[in-house]
């Protein structure tokens, strides 16, 4: 185990270039089982949760090989549909993915329940209404744990999902796109991950269109082709770096940061008195931000909630509530999805925010406080990283414990951070 040494109050300047997007780079590998030839993957994140896949693919005979820093060959010339290890899957919950690329390719899989952040119920109900829909069976083993999905042939549906779940989207894009005839699939995701997806199946041979929208249409091809593509940046680890930005007084550059995926979240950021510029495919953090929140019509508290792309993130809440604590006014967060996102904020409150907790979905944030050192545990990615800004924020030294959890998610955050100006350290427990 290890934790981070954070020594606040320093200022966050200079130049960063984001990781690639962890939530593209997992079904982008998980979808490499649908072609029997060698796909070339570039900018993969070298993160926990992508070597997890890694394992997780080798032990259904996947070949991999190291090309380069963040350059993977992927090779299923030969697939099993091999007894997962229920500990990995645990692990991610990414291994859901797993299951429609491999019913499409070898017609089975056993499924141990797939794991990820503790942020609430998390369905798999709509991974498997889709692949029926298509033709596979899925059953629970109960007395095995294990999720059964077979599959004689897979056949296009019209579907609509009945949550635009973007694991689901993803799952339902990998089964149809060999499957036999036309698919129209409805109340899909549409996040920069699930456009990626869709844009590397096409380089493959794929045939999808509509990319982008919530309707997608998929014409069933008979197999796909080996190919080679860069995963972009990641979004939410850009905001990340925003945040740390704002929150430290401090000034970044970060270079080829796909702002034409950030439009919503900084009118998000806006309405806290957050502001960037952009130069080309570079986002520029000034330092003097007014960070002053902006009262709904009538001077109203304002509220900040989520919904799916390209609404703001759930996985963006838990920084904008951090940034929250260092704004002038009050503002209501809202996530309706997960029952536990808000649950690290106590820990907030141990280092002087001044936030009330209504209910597990929802908060008011009154600020600007000054926040004091804490010695905290990170219950998931998100909130782990935003106990990190907070942390960045603060007055004194605090300790961020369990970091393996933000780890999965954020590329060796702390020598980033360190590079910008920091005083942030990694040592053993």
């Amino acid at each position: 185990m290890e934790k981070l040494i954070i020594e606040g109050g320093y200022p966050i300047n200079g130049e960063i270039l984001p990781s690639g997007n962890k939530n593209a780079a997992l079904p982008l590998l998980a979808a490499c089982v649908l072609t029997d030839q060698p796909v070339i993957l570039h900018n993969l994140p070298d993160i926990k949760d992508v070597e997890t896949m890694r394992m997780l693919l080798e032990s259904l005979g996947v070949q991999i090989k190291l090309l380069g820093n963040h350059t993977w060959q992927v090779h299923a010339l030969q697939i099993r549909p091999a007894d997962l290890d229920p500990d990995l899957c645990r692990q991610i919950r990414a291994s859901i993915l797993l299951a429609g690329p491999m019913v499409a390719r070898a017609g089975e899989l056993k499924l141990p329940p797939p794991g990820g952040d503790v942020i609430g119920r998390r369905r798999v109900d709509s991974h498997i209404l889709a692949l029926s829909s298509l033709g596979a069976r899925a059953e629970y083993e109960r007395s095995e744990k294990v999720f059964q999905f077979t599959a004689a042939k897979l056949s296009g549906a019209n579907i609509i999902l009945d949550e635009a779940s973007v694991t689901a989207t993803e799952n339902a894009i990998m089964a149809a796109v060999t499957a036999a005839g036309e698919t129209v699939l409805r109340n899909a995701a549409s996040e920069p991950h699930v456009q990626e997806l869709c844009h590397f199946l096409n380089l493959l041979g794929a045939r999808i269109e509509n990319i982008g929208s919530n309707t997608l249409h998929i014409s069933g091809v008979p197999k796909l082709n080996g190919g080679e593509f860069t995963i972009g940046p990641d979004y939410l680890e850009v905001v990340s770096f925003i945040g740390a930005a704002v929150v430290t007084k401090g000034s970044i550059r970060i270079q080829k940061a796909a702002p034409h995926h950030l439009d919503m979240i900084a009118g998000v950021f806006e309405r806290m008195g957050v502001a960037w510029n952009v130069d080309g495919e570079d986002v520029v953090v000034p330092e003097e931000q007014e960070l002053r929140i902006k009262p709904d019509l009538g001077g109203a508290i304002p509220e900040i909630s989520v919904m799916p792309w390209p609404a703001f993130p759930t996985d963006l809440m838990s920084i904008a509530i951090v940034v929250a604590t260092q704004s002038h006014g009050s503002v209501l967060f809202h996530d309706w999805m997960y029952p536990s996102r808000m649950f690290f904020i106590d820990k907030l409150v141990n280092m002087g925010a001044q936030i009330v907790l209504c209910d597990p979905h929802r908060s008011i944030v009154q600020g600007p406080t000054t926040l004091y050192a804490e010695t905290m545990d990170s219950p998931d990615i998100r909130a782990g990283m935003a106990m990190v800004l907070a942390a960045l924020a603060a007055n004194g030294q605090s300790v961020i414990r369990n970091v393996g959890q933000i780890d999965r998610g954020y590329e060796k955050i702390d020598k980033k951070l360190r590079a910008l100006g920091a005083r942030i350290e990694r040592v053993a427990e």
